[in-house]
């Protein structure tokens, strides 16, 4: 199961699990859009292709809800 971050690792925008716009590699870290194609989908960790991150609404948001461990550092 995906943990959802809360947020973009290079600018700190907020990104809920149920909203689109979240890029993810296959290690879970996880970008905003405009990072994201500054970045050239490519993740600045790992080298890894940057992908659309999934949503999760409704009872699946409910039973698993998202990470709340934000990863953005100032």
């Amino acid at each position: 199961m995906l943990a959802m971050r809360p947020d973009c690792e290079r600018c700190g925008a907020d990104l809920p699990a149920q909203a689109p716009g979240a890029f993810i590699c296959s290690f879970e870290c996880t970008f905003c859009a405009e990072c994201a194609e500054a970045l050239d989908d490519r993740c600045p960790n790992c080298g890894g292709e940057l992908v659309d991150r999934p949503t999760r609404t409704g009872a699946a948001l409910k039973r698993s809800p998202g990470s709340t461990e934000r990863r953005f550092q100032a």
